[in-house]
């Protein structure tokens, strides 16, 4: 069943009738994690609903038997002020009484978490991305109560890594379990695909949303120095996503001289992602913080060498070195070092790319995820 944007079923006795686990997600359909989770979730016989605030790029969830959309906006909500969240409890309240679920679970511990503790629904389930527990709470008294305050209100809360476990510790007595955004490895493998580069190019690639957090400009600057110096080495940058930098890297690219060399892509279908890293032959992720990084262990599934900032769960993924290469935040040398030792070392590439696929076999298998977090929804339903 599909419920048309911003229009809820208020007959409870319609969902009356049914035996499957029903989990409602607050989460953000716009970004392709609650895509992950809700197709996940979808595919093990849970009956998902989404209650979002943001628009998703593309109707993932249409045509899915075991996903109800119950709220999704016309257009993206202005977030500047975290009452804008509280026009959401009503209608909130009545998806819940509409949708019946076993169980909250709110993906994010601040803007959804926020709202989803105001409803009082029990059980709830909190998960934690990232920002929200390492930037969030460090703006101010007030955004640190509220976030102690979803999180006392959480039966269960979740963390994506280490990382973000170490950072909720200090703010919360509750046990924390740590449930990744794994890798599913039916999907993300290494294979022969259609590439906008043929070989002998050799291609480095990046996949995240435009914005200056993720250093985006610091690795075009290195990829403009790299041609500079072997000038001779045919090389191509693809960057795979949108956001609010596109205009001055597009800039950037020209007046370094690199725009014939440099593809933008725009946001590309999560079912495409798989595709896109094999077309790669190394992925650059050097943000200035990450929580986990679930592109980077998507492109070591594929078998790829990854140059990440030494921060955060980067640091915790690739490990001292061992399973791509770590770099300082916004230090362009160390990131052409890094690239260089790549593009002139075959084998090197090769033998990097196969120990990180291993390690994301044996430590981030989504299916075990999936797992996971299904026997922590059984716990809590009596």
């Amino acid at each position: 069943m599909f419920i048309t944007p911003n229009i809820f079923i208020y007959n409870a006795n319609l969902f009356s009738n049914f035996t499957m686990m029903r989990v409602l997600l607050l989460s953000d359909t716009f970004s392709e994690h609650t895509e992950k989770w809700a197709l996940g979730l979808a595919s093990r016989g849970v009956m998902v609903g989404l209650f979002s605030f943001n628009k998703a790029t593309y109707p993932w969830y249409a045509n899915n038997s075991h996903i109800i959309l119950l709220h999704e906006p016309l257009e993206k909500l202005d977030t500047q002020h975290k009452l804008a969240y509280l026009k959401f409890l009503a209608p909130l309240k009545k998806a819940i009484q509409s949708f019946q679920p076993d169980v909250l679970h709110a993906h994010y511990a601040t803007s959804y978490g926020l709202l989803g503790a105001l409803s009082k629904f029990q059980p709830f389930v909190i998960s934690a991305w990232g920002t929200d527990v390492m930037r969030f709470p460090q703006k101010n008294v007030i955004n640190r109560f509220i976030l102690k305050y979803n999180l006392k209100c959480a039966n269960v809360i979740c963390a994506t890594s280490n990382t973000i476990k170490n950072y909720l510790t200090p703010i919360t007595s509750k046990p924390i379990k740590v449930i990744p955004f794994g890798v599913n490895f039916s999907k993300f493998y290494k294979k022969d695909v259609v590439r906008h580069f043929v070989k002998p190019i050799f291609v480095f690639g990046c996949i995240k949303s435009l914005e200056s957090i993720y250093n985006i400009d610091v690795a075009i600057h290195a990829f403009a120095r790299l041609k500079i110096k072997y000038p001779e080495r045919q090389m191509k940058f693809m960057i795979i996503g949108q956001g609010s930098e596109f205009e001055n890297l597009k800039k950037l690219t020209s007046v370094l001289n690199i725009q014939n060399e440099v593809l933008f892509t725009g946001r590309i279908p999560f079912d495409e992602v798989p595709n896109y890293f094999n077309q790669i032959d190394v992925l650059l992720n050097i943000s200035n913080y990450e929580s986990f990084g679930v592109s980077v262990i998507e492109a070591m599934a594929c078998e790829k060498p990854v140059i990440a900032t030494n921060t955060g769960g980067l640091k915790e993924i690739i490990e001292n070195n061992q399973y791509g290469s770590l770099v300082e935040v916004g230090n362009i040398e160390q990131t052409v070092t890094a690239m260089e030792s790549y593009l002139l070392n075959p084998i090197l590439t090769e033998q990097v790319g196969k120990a990180a696929y291993e390690k994301v076999k044996q430590k981030y298998n989504w299916e075990n995820n999936l797992t996971e977090m299904i026997e922590v929804y059984k716990q809590l339903i009596p």
